[in-house]
């Protein structure tokens, strides 16, 4: 009963049975994805922890921020535009989360993960963080809305956190459009996981060494502070990944360019998710005068993420970054991740000039202040 709540209350999906459908010719064989970097069992936790120690967390961002296009699909060569509609075969395949999401095959083979719901805060606040994250030169995934997605033999309301309900409704004589709908990719590069570590906590970025490669300190308190500035409360360590960038494998075990980033942004501009007058409140520091920053006050009381004093070099790098967005990208940001549509909580959610305010109040907050104090 409660799986069959959470489809009523979330999806937005046009259910079509049609017998004489048929999916269009083309292979729909999964593709296989060797998604992850083979670590050898009796040392996967030493070369897992040894990326981490080197690993970066930012890079210059090219384009220049000021150059970026909020409104578009991310660039490529496998991009899809925002009027696209997709035509998949769906793939019974468990995820985490309780949302609306599902994975289906597209024609030769690619599989993507769908999210949908305009009453569903994931699409809308995954959109806006991985496009913002990624303009500023910190890893994301990559986020596509498109204007639907058709897909044969896909249960009436997909959600691949019940899969034995998606098993028992699936029917291949039928397709479900799903308009408009949010297509996920990941992030280049091969996941770096040893047994208990498939992510990384906040409380472990100490151990990044800049003797050793890794990032600088400023741009591991620009990463800080920037989830800060998204309210990402809810960053378990499944929620953020350690890859091996393309290219990057040691052949002689492990990876010589290892790069950490917030995997999972669904339930940030919050809390808990898409929550203007909650986001608006949040504050940037815990303590002004020592540029503490902190997630107590926030669900699980911050999670993996521990209060730290930031340093001045952290703070610069940030503000540099967010201060070349001018008011039309912020907007833009927002505009282009369907905010105005987004149909859960007060108007204020849908407000696009409320949310363009609080994000210019909070690069204020970090931007206009005096430096911060040095260690």
């Amino acid at each position: 009963m409660r799986a069959l709540l959470v489809f009523a209350v979330f999806a937005s999906a046009c259910v079509t049975r049609d017998p004489a459908a048929s999916l269009p010719p083309g292979d729909y064989e999964p593709r296989k994805e060797d998604d992850g970097l083979p670590l050898p069992k009796d040392r996967a936790a030493a070369l897992r922890n040894d990326a981490f120690a080197r690993a970066r967390v930012w890079r210059p961002p090219v384009p220049p921020v000021a150059d970026v296009d909020f409104r578009s699909n991310p660039p490529g060569a496998d991009s899809f535009p925002p009027e696209a509609e997709l035509v998949c075969k769906f793939l019974l395949k468990r995820s985490r989360g309780q949302t609306p999401k599902f994975y289906c095959v597209l024609p030769g083979g690619e599989v993507i993960k769908v999210k949908y719901g305009r009453r569903n805060p994931e699409p809308f606040a995954e959109v806006a963080a991985t496009r913002l994250l990624s303009a500023l030169g910190f890893g994301a995934d990559r986020m596509f809305r498109v204007a639907r997605v058709r897909c044969f033999g896909c249960p009436p309301y997909p959600q691949s956190h019940f899969s034995w309900l998606d098993s028992f409704f699936s029917d291949p004589s039928r397709y479900v459009d799903i308009a408009p709908a949010t297509v996920e990719r990941p992030f280049p590069g091969k996941k770096i996981a040893s047994p208990g570590a498939d992510g990384w906590a906040f409380y472990e970025l100490g151990h990044i060494d800049a003797a050793r490669g890794g990032a600088r300190r400023a741009e591991i308190d620009a990463l800080r502070l920037i989830a800060v500035f998204l309210a990402d409360w809810d960053n378990k360590s499944a929620n953020q990944r350690l890859v091996c960038l393309p290219g990057g494998e040691d052949p002689e075990g492990g990876c010589r360019e290892p790069f950490a980033f917030l995997q999972d942004v669904g339930a940030t501009f919050g809390p808990l998710a898409v929550e203007l007058d909650a986001w608006r409140k949040f504050p940037m520091w815990a303590d002004r005068a020592t540029c503490r920053v902190s997630m107590k006050s926030l669900p699980y009381h911050g999670a993996t993420f521990v209060d730290v004093d930031l340093t001045e070099g952290g703070r610069k790098l940030l503000a540099s970054e967010l201060t070349q967005m001018r008011e039309g990208q912020v907007r833009d940001l927002f505009e282009g991740a369907n905010f105005a549509h987004y149909r859960r909580g007060p108007d204020a959610n849908r407000d696009l000039d409320g949310w363009v305010g609080a994000f210019e109040a909070k690069v204020a907050e970090i931007a206009d202040r005096p430096p911060c104090p040095t260690p």
